[in-house]
């Protein structure tokens, strides 16, 4: 998947932060499951330009601007 992946961005945050910015996220995503926010962090679903910009502005509140695409270097977020 990976081109509209923000996972790289969110392996970034610290973890106290992590639960802030998945909220954040979902809210400007206006998604409410755990299936949307994984289908949308694994960038399975393209974001709409104003969705791109929320979440670039969202992750820059947090110092991180390299976002987009996945980390092969890290483990899966959830642990696996």
């Amino acid at each position: 998947m990976g081109k509209f992946s923000f996972q790289k961005g969110f392996g970034q945050l610290q973890l106290k932060d992590v639960p802030v910015v998945k909220r954040e996220i979902m809210n400007a995503l206006n998604i409410n499951t755990r299936s949307s926010w994984g289908a949308r962090l694994k960038g399975e679903i393209e974001p709409k330009i104003s969705e791109a910009q929320a979440i670039e502005k969202i992750f820059a509140d947090y110092g991180i601007t390299e976002i987009w695409g996945t980390d092969e270097n890290k483990s899966d977020i959830n642990g696996a």
